[in-house]
């Protein structure tokens, strides 16, 4: 679910309880109950989940839980008026997901570090026994991920890099980077990303447009659920033609993709990472600086066109800076 579904009928269920003081097992106990079904805080204790079947009996469960343990606690559905808005309460779950989502990153990069070192029949049966753990931790994460935090893209590349690592597959594929004329097979496609685009889906609308093909038409669809027509390419989408692969952001995929051979967009394609992931690969001065005017972008503007109008401008700007450091 995206900004742009969420319009103003958004409805919350708020969970308002009290616990007693001990024993001090049973809060212990509430909360992870709470971080189990992907609840969060919106107060010290009002915790809440977007509204449907399935989320109102996890709180009317933990309703009862929290009254038979002694403690008080009611559920009502709610739609936001005036303090915290639904875009503030998205961006809570978003970061809760995204900061579980960037735990398995971490043990997913450990892994495959842990294969360039050693790589022996044992240790490969290890780590797929830990992959099949990994997988099975994401599929809970993605059933408490009420709003496509972005976070996922790039776990679901690092998993896949990591499975084909310790199935030793070598089956050659056709690289599309080795296309006579990579460019002209992007060109003249619809592309399809998801709504509410943030650095990875601007800048690939930037690369598109300025570089790709400057006629092509950007359609933002709900993350989840969508069926690609003929002609289409999903890019930065779950199961999309071009999203995150291994330890590459889209950003990253699509400019290799593209073929195109530039100091400058390489430059850029490391910015866009160390933004979109967080793990400072690349260290490069000006993320932070980019990080915050993106950031800036995507608070004050609601509509996708704008952001990547907005964005254009800054990767415009960084595009002819890094030129020029070339020259």
């Amino acid at each position: 679910m995206s900004e742009g579904e969420l319009g103003t009928d958004q409805r919350w269920l708020l969970l308002i309880h009290q616990l007693p003081t001990k024993p001090a097992y049973f809060r212990v106990k509430i909360w992870r109950r709470l971080q189990g079904i992907g609840a969060v805080a919106v107060k010290n204790t009002v915790y809440a989940l977007p509204a449907n079947t399935e989320t109102q009996e996890d709180f009317e469960w933990l309703l009862k839980e929290i009254v038979d343990g002694g403690g008080e606690a009611m559920v009502c559905e709610a739609r936001l008026v005036d303090g915290l808005s639904d875009a503030q309460v998205r961006a809570l779950f978003d970061a809760a997901r995204d900061a579980d989502y960037a735990e398995i990153a971490k043990e997913a990069r450990d892994l495959i570090a842990g294969l360039n070192i050693e790589a022996t029949v044992e240790k490969r049966a290890d780590v797929r026994t830990q992959l099949g753990r990994i997988r099975k931790r994401l599929t809970e994460l993605v059933t408490i991920d009420f709003f496509d935090a972005t976070g996922r893209l790039a776990v679901e590349g690092l998993l896949a890099e990591l499975d084909a690592r310790v199935t030793e597959d070598k089956v050659m594929t056709k690289d599309p980077s080795k296309a006579a004329d990579p460019i002209a097979e992007l060109k003249g496609r619809t592309w399809i990303t998801r709504r509410g685009v943030h650095v990875d889906r601007i800048a690939c609308s930037w690369l598109i447009r300025r570089f790709i093909d400057p006629d092509a038409i950007i359609r933002f669809v709900p993350g989840k659920g969508y069926v690609p027509k003929s002609g289409e390419l999903r890019f930065d989408m779950f199961e999309g033609e071009i999203t995150h692969e291994g330890d590459r952001c889209s950003f990253e995929v699509l400019f290799a993709r593209s073929g195109i051979t530039d100091p400058a967009l390489q430059a850029i394609a490391e910015i866009v990472h160390d933004v979109d992931l967080k793990d400072s690969k690349f260290g490069r001065e000006e993320t932070t600086g980019i990080a915050s005017l993106i950031a800036g972008i995507a608070m004050t503007n609601e509509g996708d066109e704008q952001r990547i109008a907005q964005g254009a401008s800054v990767f415009d700007n960084l595009y002819q800076y890094f030129r020029g450091q070339r020259g």
